[in-house]
């Protein structure tokens, strides 16, 4: 089984981006950390990272027929990106939506997600933990 990691733009930049708000911990690491915890299930992690949300929607299009599902972390995208909505949802795979910090407690702007409605569950505010349990929540739903 395989399942889609997906990071948008500026997340090649954690570890030096913001660490009060977004944390230490690198996206090498997070992709680290959710393929020790995929790996004891026997599931395939296929990490992805792009600033170009054309490249996002070409990489889920990719794969719609060989994943079981999407852990997406849009960035910016998740405020203003029906082309990614629309990808997420087109492909009919279970997705779940992550982010290191609380939307819900950022600038009015930020608390807005257009990605959420397509997706199984939506988890924000743990950290690099928030990965983990993202994926935790996308198991749930794909071995039901």
């Amino acid at each position: 089984m395989q399942i889609l990691l997906i990071h948008g733009p500026n997340l090649n930049l954690l570890g030096e981006r913001e660490p009060d708000v977004y944390g230490s911990t690198t996206m090498e690491q997070i992709n680290e950390m959710v393929r020790k915890v995929a790996e004891t299930r026997g599931i395939t992690i296929i990490a992805f990272q792009s600033n170009h949300e054309g490249s996002i929607i070409d990489f889920i299009h990719a794969h719609r027929k060989t994943a079981a599902g999407i852990i997406i972390n849009p960035g910016a995208y998740t405020h203003y990106s029906y082309a990614i909505r629309d990808a997420v949802a087109g492909v009919n795979l279970p997705a779940v939506e992550v982010h290191l910090s609380d939307i819900k407690k950022r600038e009015p702007f930020r608390q807005i997600s257009v990605i959420e409605p397509v997706c199984v569950a939506q988890v924000s505010g743990l950290g690099a933990q928030s990965y983990v349990k993202g994926f935790e929540e996308l198991l749930k739903v794909i071995e039901k």
